[in-house]
């Protein structure tokens, strides 16, 4: 393991080292800090007080200290400091103090992972292991979630009086089933929820449901408890933690905890094609370091985005340092493959594991010394609580931010001070989603019944009936003697995902052996472009390929390929407006919206791409299951005069190509020397629809449609096949590029990936009247705030996008401000930023 000064000295080496160093474009050094020690209370319980010695716990930090007193005087607490800065003493310490001085006291310990529920379960047993002398009887402790076994259920119902588990569980198995539980219920102190940063959007807005069902049963048995939430560092911590829980919160930020010297650099990866803005990958370059750093002997974890890009690192990592033990971390593992991750991190075992954001909670995986992150995790906050994952001790850490050719990457590399100046963003949440809130509105009938006149948290009371009336009226409710009962036959709960907006998932299986063997598991919406057929898929660094896909069985077969390929699927959407919440006018005479619309996505097709030269191999067509998802936007459409005044100076080409009166006698004569077959997939034409023909280089591109109607210049593609070469053709319209860096932009004013906000651009929209408009909208049904957010900053949103577009090196376009351009040099670059120009002086 590395010693405290290796680290700088690793740095040291690395200054020296022009293929490292060069790259480096910020390097912010933060010096060590010293404890902030207070003596243990003097009203802690004797038994409590020789526990903590007896582990070599002499003093608290002083936000520790500050949690002890806020939580004894009875007040809601949120604990948001740094990582591995004790913050589990805050709530176990009072927790454990009640339940030594009152018999009957229970509490309930919520975590949003089963991995970090044992991991606190290590660690309150280190404590009630050492408490003695004790007069009381040993304090039951146990973990009740999916892996519980059976048989143990019974005892931990009747005898447990601090509880650990998980929102899924809670929900599914404990609520539900409230009435085997009153003992529990009855004598409830305390209610701990544990990382609530993590408890946004979606999640969030489920979660909060959640405890408004806890309340509803607190209530029927004439309990009352105190929350104590802890955070890592958002800007709205005790906002967020009142709308979690309804109720005052006080904040505690006073972080006492020491830590060592710690580096953090932004590197970015070089440019390969400086011309076109192509740059070296960030999980390549982060694969180099963490070779470095293996090498060097120092512990690293890598973080990155997706399931995907995981197992494409630990394939490089296991290809370039097979001498090392170097594991992969992600949603889809089993359980036990997880436990045996970080058993071997503890222990040293495992070198270096590469991880999505599971593990970026406060799971104790040893003492490590480096962190690198393959691009912006997407907020602020994940940023540095993944940074802080190294440097659980006194020593000096490393971490490094690879930056990708993501704009929004680009940008902070550009502008560290949004990164290290800023203050990070809110969480937000919507509990009063319609989808959301009627599923747990289920939930809540069946497991009591609901007054007339009943509130449901803080919703307001006329609005419940409303809900509940609906419920009436589907016939899941009867209403009688002012009392709604549930009547349905189903088991809502099981029909609710927290996670998603689907409850649905499809199991894996591997098919090869004599036995199938499930390896994994996906939500519903992400098998459609996972998991079709024919889609490679990788698990723990082994390639399968997807043989079948039985989504009304909601399962997939698969088997192992050794494939030197991956696959690419190709999404197309179309959007229509509902309704309109707000809009104002921008400019002279553009506008921007707010409303809610309809999205229809569907897989039609994939790509086969070659793993390290990304060469397409082969495109494929395909027709999976149309999905529709009704959400909020925010949209702004472009001012007639804007556009007008492009058109004449050349830079709007967004508008329909005129290909001339001879067109379609050109068309017949490239389709007949094309033998009337599809020059991609070699489909043949159907006998009631012809296929297309494209122009290889770009129409736009000639000065007239003779030049560029030359037969040697087109092609004939069937349907499929050119909506999937217009889907990448490269002559941007500013249009385009707008929405390419506005899209990835975005992030920085909504605390999401951006994954959870989509876009979509059309020179003629239908949702603005035909006129050329750009939409970003959430990711989630009925919409959390994330589109209404961007919209209330739409002015810095664009004055932003002028600032990355205009700071970037690149001739007309990359993927780092407008999206890719091509050796041709048809980026749209200039065009974006005309357009850009045109809406801030407008």
């Amino acid at each position: 393991m590395t010693t405290i000064n290796q680290i700088d000295q690793l740095l040291s080496k690395w200054q020296n080292d022009p293929d490292i160093w060069d790259h480096v474009v910020h390097l912010r050094v933060t010096p060590a800090k010293d404890a902030n020690l207070l003596p243990l209370p003097a009203d802690m319980a004797a038994s409590l007080r020789t526990s903590l010695e007896n582990n070599q716990i002499h003093s608290l930090y002083s936000h520790q200290f500050a949690a002890w007193t806020s939580v004894l005087e009875g007040e809601n607490i949120v604990v948001t400091t740094g990582t591995a800065s004790g913050k589990s003493l805050c709530y176990q310490l009072p927790v454990l103090h009640t339940c030594i001085l009152d018999p009957e006291a229970t509490a309930l310990f919520i975590y949003p992972t089963k991995a970090l529920t044992y991991d606190q379960l290590q660690q309150i047993h280190r404590l009630t292991n050492a408490l003695s002398p004790n007069p009381i009887k040993p304090i039951p402790i146990a973990v009740y979630d999916g892996d519980t076994p059976s048989a143990n259920r019974k005892k931990i119902r009747e005898t447990s009086r601090i509880l650990l588990s998980n929102p899924d569980m809670l929900h599914t198995a404990v609520f539900p089933h409230h009435t085997l539980w009153e003992q529990f219920f009855q004598h409830l102190k305390f209610v701990v929820i544990d990382e609530i940063h993590i408890y946004r959007g979606v999640f969030g807005s489920h979660i909060a449901n959640l405890i408004r069902r806890l309340k509803r049963i607190m209530n029927f048995y004439k309990s009352k408890c105190q929350f104590i939430l802890t955070s890592a560092t958002i800007a709205n911590p005790a906002q967020h933690a009142a709308q979690l829980v309804e109720s005052p919160v006080r904040c505690i930020d006073d972080d006492g905890a020491p830590h060592g010297k710690r580096y953090f650099a932004l590197y970015n990866p070089p440019l390969v094609n400086p011309e076109l803005g192509i740059r070296r990958s960030a999980l390549g370059d982060c694969v180099t370091l963490a070779g470095k750093l293996m090498q060097n002997n120092t512990q690293t974890v890598v973080f990155s985005p997706t399931r995907r890009s995981i197992e494409f690192g630990l394939r490089a990592l296991q290809m370039e340092q097979p001498e090392f033990n170097t594991r992969g971390y992600r949603s889809g593992y089993l359980p036990q493959d997880r436990r045996d991750i970080e058993n071997g991190l503890r222990h040293g075992e495992v070198q270096t594991v590469i991880a999505t954001n599971a593990l970026e909670l406060g799971i104790d995986i040893g003492n490590l010394d480096a962190a690198l992150l393959a691009g912006y995790p997407g907020s602020i906050a994940s940023t540095r609580q993944q940074i802080g994952r190294a440097g659980r001790k006194t020593g000096s850490a490393l971490g490094v931010l690879v930056a990708s050719a993501n704009p929004l990457d680009q940008f902070l590399v550009r502008y560290p001070e949004y990164l290290f100046e800023k203050s990070p963003e809110q969480a937000l949440i919507d509990p009063n989603n319609p989808i959301i809130l009627l599923q747990h509105l289920r939930c809540s009938a069946f497991e009591l019944p609901f007054q007339a006149g009943e509130a449901f948290g803080s919703l307001p009371t006329d609005l419940l009936q409303q809900y509940l009336s609906i419920l009436v009226k589907s016939g899941e409710l009867h209403y009688v003697s002012l009392r709604y009962y549930w009547t349905a036959t189903r088991y809502p709960a099981q029909d609710v995902s927290l996670r998603n907006a689907s409850a649905n998932s499809v199991v894996l299986s591997d098919i090869a052996g004599q036995h199938p063997k499930t390896i994994g598991i996906v939500d519903y919406e992400s098998a459609l472009w996972m998991v079709h057929p024919g889609a490679i898929y990788l698990h723990q660094g082994e390639i399968y390929e997807v043989v079948s896909l039985d989504l009304e069985n909601a399962s997939a077969q698969l088997v192992p390929k050794d494939s030197d390929y991956f696959t690419d699927p190709k999404v197309e959407i179309s959007v229509k407006k509902i309704s309109t919440f707000e809009e104002t006018l921008i400019g002279k005479n553009g506008k921007k919206g707010f409303g809610e619309i309809i999205v229809t996505s569907q897989v039609k097709g994939y790509q086969r791409i070659r793993w390290y030269t990304r060469e397409i191999l082969g495109n494929y067509p395909l027709e999976m299951p149309t999905t529709q998802l009704q959400t909020t936007g925010y949209w702004f459409v472009i001012a007639s005069d804007i556009v007008a005044k492009l058109r004449e100076q050349g830079l709007w080409s967004s508008d329909p190509n005129r290909y001339g009166s001879t067109w379609d006698q050109i068309k017949y004569l490239a389709r007949k020397r094309d033998h009337f077959q599809c020059q991609v997939c070699r489909m043949f034409e159907p006998n009631d629809q012809a296929h297309h023909v494209h122009h290889k280089i770009p129409f736009r591109a000639f000065s007239s449609p003779e030049d560029a109607n030359q037969l040697d210049n087109l092609v004939t593609l069937c349907p499929s096949c050119h909506r999937k070469v217009e889907a990448t053709v490269r002559i941007r319209s500013g249009l385009a590029g707008l929405k390419y860096v506005v899209q990835n932009l975005a992030p920085l004013y909504a605390m999401c990936d951006v994954r959870d906000i989509g876009a979509y651009a059309d020179p003629q929209a239908e949702f603005a009247d035909g006129s050329p408009a750009v939409l970003l909208y959430d990711m989630v049904p009925a919409g959390i705030g994330l589109a209404r957010k961007v919209y209330e900053l739409h002015d810095q949103l664009i004055h932003d996008a002028k600032i990355l577009v205009e700071g970037c090196s690149c001739v007309d376009g990359c993927p780092s401000c407008v999206g890719p351009g091509v050796e041709i040099g048809y980026g749209g670059k200039r065009e974006t930023l005309a357009l850009i120009d045109g809406m801030i002086q407008g």
